[in-house]
């Protein structure tokens, strides 16, 4: 053994001494007393003893037509990949050609790094992918069987993206959100690449589809109409990029925003009240108004008809009700209106009198610094899921379905009815230009004690005479409708 100063040592050195201090050497002679073999098999399998990692690896093998196996391997951390093919070889008999190894969903494929290098630590579980590289040349017979297709130059790997998927949480938790049906079966190799394939088919087959409608339209290049065909297909091929873009980077877009609502009492009576700062009034439907024992309060000559999203007939008025919020006890006006789905509707009188604030990061409502959590999803009342499940909805990528309002996006085999929006005031506040104008009038009796007019009770002569005045048809019936008849107070309704 040469000291690397030069001097010179017996062949006595013990091996073990060489060991305990490697880097004083710098090359060793073999010697009668030195066995190297006895280095590498006895004393430094000792002295790594302590540093074996345990892996576990999953391997799929959709030649041999089985399902995944799990193996577990004992590594160390300078093993290099190349030893890793070989021991997964041994244990497995897949050639280190066809192992496709995956850490966290990314491809490993250089075999002179090692494990310390590559990040895979005890405990890991890694992805085994065999495929065979080497074609069907000396294949056993038992072995050939029908492949699955194999994937075009152009084309994605759905096995390389599923393995992705399942490294990656948050990838799998984007895929659920746009489509559910291959979120579901991501766990299933062979179901995960059938509808991946079917899904590219179809958009192939709708590329095709509008490339040959295209060049059919440019047949006759001086076509007025075909060109206009051309163009809005081209717009709407915008449009569906446009929508996929939202959908892979801004998804949260898609999602069904619930409405804020907080728990009141008004007259000791529990209600659930939506908290809408772009209500101009506070309003309240009749029948929350009789539960509450405050329609005896109702002044009638605040009645006329508020203008949204449609018209809703206004009863009247309770100019001053006791409406507790939290701790709080304060006096609150009503207008009580009919055609409301929610009970009692918080407006901006009501929140800019008492200054409050609604805080979207604490999810409350604050008022003179009390703080009042807003209701949960499960807390929030049915009939605003029920107006939700008749939203109108348009056709959306991969078999979806997206609400015409809201904007939500509904999975494939879960559409919601296609039925038309029905006007109506409870699809928006009224605003401070639609506001209904008081309507001086005689008192009117409850409600329940009305029938609603109809248009069999109008003139023709006092439409026709709204009419030349300048409103139109529509407004004419709505207007005498709420007046019941009468052409002067409808005039007022519409003009004044």
């Amino acid at each position: 053994m040469i000291h690397p100063r030069g001097h010179a040592y017996s062949s006595l050195l013990t091996t073990s001494h060489f060991l305990e201090n490697p880097r004083r050497y710098s090359f060793v002679l073999s010697g009668p007393n030195l066995n190297i073999s006895n280095i590498h098999t006895k004393n430094i399998r000792r002295a790594t003893t302590d540093t074996t990692m345990r892996i576990t690896l999953n391997i799929f093998n959709p030649q041999a037509g089985e399902q995944d196996s799990l193996l577990t391997l004992e590594i160390f951390p300078d093993m290099t990949l190349a030893t890793l093919r070989e021991s997964i070889q041994a244990e497995s008999t897949v050639p280190p050609t066809s192992q496709h190894i995956y850490h966290n969903g990314r491809l490993i494929s250089d075999d002179t790094q090692t494990m310390e290098q590559l990040q895979i630590v005890d405990g890991e579980m890694l992805a085994v992918h065999v495929r065979d590289m080497r074609g069907s040349t000396g294949v056993p017979e038992q072995a050939r069987r029908p492949q699955p297709r194999r994937p075009a130059q152009n084309e994605q790997d759905p096995e390389l993206i599923r393995l992705q998927i399942l490294g990656q949480p948050a990838l799998r938790q984007q895929l659920q959100s746009q489509h559910p049906e291959l979120a579901a079966a991501v766990d299933n190799p062979a179901r995960f690449a059938q509808i991946f394939h079917d899904s590219q088919n179809r958009e192939q087959r709708e590329r095709q589809e509008r490339q040959r409608e295209i060049e059919r339209l440019n047949d006759d290049p001086f076509n007025v109409e075909n060109q206009r065909k051309i163009e809005e297909m081209i717009r709407q091929e915008r449009v569906m990029e446009n929508l996929q873009n939202a959908m892979e980077h801004n998804p949260e877009v898609f999602g069904r925003v619930h409405m804020l609502y907080v728990d009141v009492e008004v007259n000791g009576h529990p209600v659930k009240a939506f908290v809408d700062s772009g209500a101009q009034a506070t309003i309240m439907s009749p029948s929350c108004a009789e539960a509450c024992g405050i329609m005896r309060l109702i002044d009638t000559r605040f009645a006329g008809v508020a203008h949204g999203v449609g018209t809703a007939r206004i009863i009247g008025r309770v100019h001053s009700a006791q409406i507790k919020i939290g701790n709080l006890f304060l006096p609150c006006s009503f207008t009580v209106m009919e055609g409301r789905s929610v009970d009692l509707l918080l407006g901006l009188d009501m929140l800019k009198r008492h200054q409050a604030t609604i805080d979207l990061a604490r999810d409350k409502l604050i008022i003179q610094g009390e703080m009042i959590p807003f209701l949960g999803e499960a807390e929030i009342p049915k009939a605003e899921e029920e107006a939700a499940a008749q939203e109108p909805t348009l056709p959306g990528p991969d078999g979806t379905a997206i609400g015409q309002r809201t904007g939500a996006v509904v999975p494939p085999g879960q559409h919601q009815q296609q039925i038309p929006a029905r006007p109506q005031a409870a699809q928006s506040a009224p605003s401070p230009a639609a506001a209904a104008a008081p309507a001086p009038s005689a008192p009117q009796a409850p409600p329940a004690a009305q029938s609603a007019p109809t248009t069999t009770n109008i003139s023709p002569q006092a439409i026709e005479s709204l009419i030349s005045m300048g409103a139109t048809r529509e407004q004419a019936i709505q207007a005498l409708q709420a007046a019941e008849g009468d052409p002067d107070v409808a005039a007022g309704l519409i003009f004044f």
